[in-house]
């Protein structure tokens, strides 16, 4: 490896988000050398895009709260699919993780007495969410950044992973990459590798997701031989900015809902009493707030509509538009400016009157905004082991987003940022102990850096070919309308054979100019994972023949309890990379202990 710079690591964390931020942190706590890879710029992930709060049963608002209504809330959220083992261990954990941001520095807002206070969130029976206003990621970075430099974690910034190396026994031992700055290229080994790099929204045309988010991580850990699952659930937030253009697909935290902000249709109607319609009957309330305080009293969460679980309010949301009954740009109002003061709403939601006043000219203290539902969350992932994130390929470990299983098939919000925390803990010390049992040092393959290297150069190569910017925005189209909320058997056939036709055209782009800073050759590179990413999702909602949590099949609107059974798991058995068969099965989800069923008994 003399021709290339190189490093040589005990553990190294690809993605700098909350779960990388966190993992890095654990292994360096260890005494491991260490390192933190990251796409973009240190402070700049998509975490710092999550605004609700982190989900923990602190039972600061609530006494009655505890980890056992956590556990159960969202594995009725993720509707049974989810691995009742994580669930278990996030639920538990959460509260641990989020007093030990605090205690590095985190700035929570308080109850009156001086406690983490908590607000609403859809699905969590409970106020839940510890927050600071609306801007909770940006917080959680901070302080996990801060910890980091204090720490004197090696940190390796602009610098894009390609591919993940194993030694000759099949064990991972590093990955190779560029720098975005220059295009030179960059080796690192180590004894234990930990995959955070976030999701794949970028395949979708209306995304919240940032521009980091191509689904490197899931893409490198097939390629490397370690099983996906869940990979059709895909979780399109109901609030999305659908218009004016300047916003489209920036995310209306949850936040608004939970602080009193309604939604309503073209009628002016609030029309998500319609869709709990076995709890609630119109003609029990003379007015709106008559009728959200009964419903309140008498539904099951005691909490409004607007707060049901994610999947439901956008399938609500988007019954209403084809129905004819979306706002002018094809969503729906989400109304807190007739709910509370504008005082009440530039307190609480800071960064949602500054955003939207700034780059929208929208005031959402004087008028409603215009939302649908947009891609935003990857439920699927790499599969792990609960207690370690260990994948099923040795000597690699995945948390955050990157990882299968915690949220079923449908994530509660606020449960994402607990999630990085809870498992980021758990990959870093997964790793520290696998980096500390391996002897010797790991020599990545050099055949397969050569290999990556050719792959990645060849776009330089060609004179003519494809332009990855319109592959790019084909994929998108493909994924947006044929395997967007709403998905069908007959369009699901045709998106894979887009995405097989756009995966063979990718193997003939064409790039100009040098390597550094080029962003046609860095999309070039991106295309690989997503198109990877891409093909499994549609594959997953092809073969999951039922709706279930954030996968709506409309030729199967119900749940199957066949399919609740089973997760549907994806590998590639003859060798990893884009082009290569994926071969799809089902595997029986592990059976809950008793003491855990129990709580779904009803009398609890």
């Amino acid at each position: 490896m003399a021709d290339y710079e190189s490093h040589d690591y005990d553990v190294i964390v690809i993605g700098a988000g909350g779960a990388g931020l966190r993992a890095a942190i654990e292994a360096k706590g260890r005494g491991l050398r260490t390192a933190l890879i990251c796409k973009s710029l240190l402070g700049k992930a998509h975490t710092v895009m999550a605004e609700g709060g982190i989900a923990a049963a602190m039972g600061n608002v609530h006494p009655e709260d505890n980890w056992q209504v956590h556990f159960r809330d969202t594995m009725r959220g993720g509707k049974m699919l989810n691995n009742w083992r994580m669930a278990q261990l996030h639920a538990q954990e959460a509260p641990d993780r989020v007093q030990e941001l605090e205690a590095w520095g985190a700035l929570f807002d308080r109850t009156d007495d001086g406690r983490i206070l908590q607000r609403d969130f859809g699905g969590h029976r409970y106020a839940r969410l510890a927050h600071v206003g609306d801007r909770t990621g940006l917080e959680m970075i901070r302080t996990l950044q801060q910890r980091a430099v204090a720490l004197d974690i090696d940190v390796f910034m602009e610098c894009k992973i390609l591919r993940l190396l194993s030694d000759a026994d099949g064990v991972v031992s590093g990955a190779m990459g560029y720098w975005r700055a220059s295009g030179e290229i960059v080796v690192f080994s180590a004894k234990a590798v930990v995959i955070a790099t976030g999701g794949v929204g970028k395949s979708w045309k209306y995304t919240s997701n940032s521009w980091e988010c191509t689904g490197d991580g899931h893409a490198m850990a097939l390629w490397a031989g370690a099983d996906l699952i869940d990979m059709e659930c895909v979780q399109f937030h109901p609030t999305g900015m659908v218009w004016p253009l300047s916003v489209r697909g920036l995310l209306v935290t949850e936040g608004v809902r939970g602080d009193g902000g309604v939604l309503r249709n073209s009628e002016q109607r609030r029309f998500m009493f319609d869709y709990v319609a076995e709890m609630f009957r119109a003609e029990t309330a003379d007015s709106e707030d008559e009728a959200d305080r009964w419903y309140k009293d008498h539904s099951a969460g005691r909490r409004p509509p607007e707060l049901l679980p994610r999947d439901e309010v956008a399938r609500a949301i988007n019954t209403e538009v084809k129905a004819d009954r979306g706002s002018p740009h094809g969503g729906v109002f989400l109304d807190i400016a007739s709910r509370r003061s504008a005082e009440y709403i530039r307190r609480r939601l800071p960064s949602m009157y500054h955003q939207f006043m700034e780059l929208a000219g929208v005031d959402i203290t004087a008028e409603a905004m215009e939302v649908g539902p947009t891609c935003h969350y990857m439920m699927g992932g790499v599969r792990v082991d609960a207690d370690t994130a260990a994948a099923t390929v040795p000597g690699l470990f995945v948390c955050g987003e990157a990882a299968g299983g915690m949220h079923g098939s449908n994530r509660l919000g606020g449960n994402s940022l607990s999630d990085l925390l809870v498992f980021g803990h758990r990959a870093g010390g997964g790793a520290s102990d696998y980096a500390e049992g391996r002897g010797g040092t790991p020599v990545p393959n050099r055949a397969e850096i050569e290999h990556s290297v050719a792959e990645a150069m060849a776009p330089f190569e060609r004179d003519e070919g494809e332009n990855p910017y319109e592959l790019h925005q084909q994929l998108q189209d493909t994924m947006q309308t044929l395997v967007g909320i709403i998905r069908t058997g007959d369009e699901l056939e045709q998106a894979l054979e887009r995405v097989e036709e756009l995966t063979f055209r990718s193997s003939r782009v064409a790039v100009a100019g040098g390597r550094a800073y080029n962003p046609a050759w860095n999309l070039a590179t991106d295309l690989p994972a997503m198109l990877t990413v891409s093909k499994c999702v549609t594959l997953g909602a092809r073969d999951r023949k039922e709706s279930r949590g954030g996968h709506t099949r409309e030729d199967y609107p119900s749940a199957d309890p066949e399919f609740g059974k089973v997760n549907l798991v994806q590998r590639q058995p003859s060798g990893g990379g884009v082009g290569e068969e994926v071969k799809i099965g089902s595997e029986p989800i592990p059976e809950m202990p008793p003491e855990l069923a129990t709580l779904f008994e009803e009398n609890h």
